[in-house]
């Protein structure tokens, strides 16, 4: 049995489509943030908080849990600014809370879902893992301190792990199913899909004068089915011991500007944008572009969809949407 925490969310729903289909799987979500009707039939759900030390340990109680994937986190940049309490309670104590009841029922594979946020602004064009860590925001410290828990928990407990640093996530699942659903959205691809619908007044480039070729921000996206391949992935390499402990970047390798997402957006919709320019935005840097050689050569993960791939699946989705 696996266990997905946050298994109602946007990345985590998709892993489970994906992952049902291999092992047994087992949901915990408070749905603060997730949907119900995301979740995979197939899939045993358990609405729990990671907050509460009973709602973890009953899983663990009912269950034969072998191996544990972590998606459960607060992720609003600028909120987590506004009150890092919210933020370090949450995805750092409540994740303590999950560590040590693992570590109390001797389940030993973990899999943890960082972010490019950790890097804060980097100075490389291309995003190594060896590349400096020095987040500008406490949603990204807080994923930062994670990281750091779990290799001492690795020297300490011999806990196996895996962190898994995302990009831009984007796309849908293909038969339109479920895709990025949040509340408030801030992510550039649905907000546009949802003004080409009329459920929103305006889309805004923020800032047009960065050093780019276009002068807007270039971001590295990556579809969420490869994400979700990329997770089972690392759990087969945990499973069959060829990994006991790795960081990897998770990206496409291949940078994309805002411009070019409205004009990819346009192209797959056939609906113009009239997007309006708009201040930079604090911290906000050029370019995010990451490098996922490491996990293709030790692991042979390779994001397979293109920018064009994301949106036309992730418009097959909101085209389904009731508003």
């Amino acid at each position: 049995m696996i266990l997905i925490v946050g298994g109602a969310g946007y990345i985590g729903s998709h892993l489970v489509k994906e992952l049902i289909n291999k092992e047994r799987v087992v949901v915990l979500d408070n749905l603060s943030a997730g949907h119900r009707e995301s979740i995979d039939e197939r899939a045993i759900f358990i609405k729990g908080d990671l907050g509460k030390v009973g709602d973890v340990e009953s899983v663990f109680q009912r269950y034969r849990i072998k191996a544990v994937m972590h998606f459960a986190a607060h992720s609003l940049v600028e909120e987590s600014s506004q009150n890092p309490y919210k933020y370090y309670e949450n995805n750092v104590a409540a994740t303590l809370n999950l560590l040590n009841m693992m570590n109390k029922y001797e389940v030993n594979n973990f899999i943890f879902s960082s972010t490019a946020a950790i890097y804060g602004i980097p100075e490389e064009e291309i995003i190594m893992e060896s590349s400096s860590t020095i987040p500008i925001n406490p949603y990204g410290r807080s994923k930062l301190m994670i990281e750091q828990i779990l290799a001492d928990f690795h020297q300490a407990y011999g806990l196996n792990h895996i962190i898994l640093r995302y990009f831009n996530a984007a796309g849908a699942y293909e038969t339109g199913e479920i895709g990025e659903s949040h509340d408030p959205e801030t992510h550039l691809i649905p907000i546009i899909l949802q003004y080409l619908l009329g459920k929103r007044e305006k889309v805004s480039i923020f800032g047009t004068d960065y050093p780019t070729y276009d002068g807007t921000c270039i971001r590295d996206y990556i579809h969420v089915t490869d994400l979700a391949n990329a997770h089972i992935k690392t759990l087969d390499a945990l499973m069959t011991g060829k990994k006991s402990a790795g960081i990897y970047n998770l990206g496409n390798g291949v940078g994309y500007s805002v411009k070019e997402v409205i004009e990819t957006c346009e192209k797959v919709t056939g609906i113009k944008v009239n997007a309006e320019h708009a201040a930079r935005r604090e911290g906000d840097p050029a370019r995010l572009i990451a490098s996922s050689k490491k996990i293709g050569d030790e692991l042979g993960w390779k994001a397979e969809r293109d920018l064009e791939e994301m949106i036309k699946s992730a418009w097959k989705w909101h085209e389904r949407q009731i508003y």
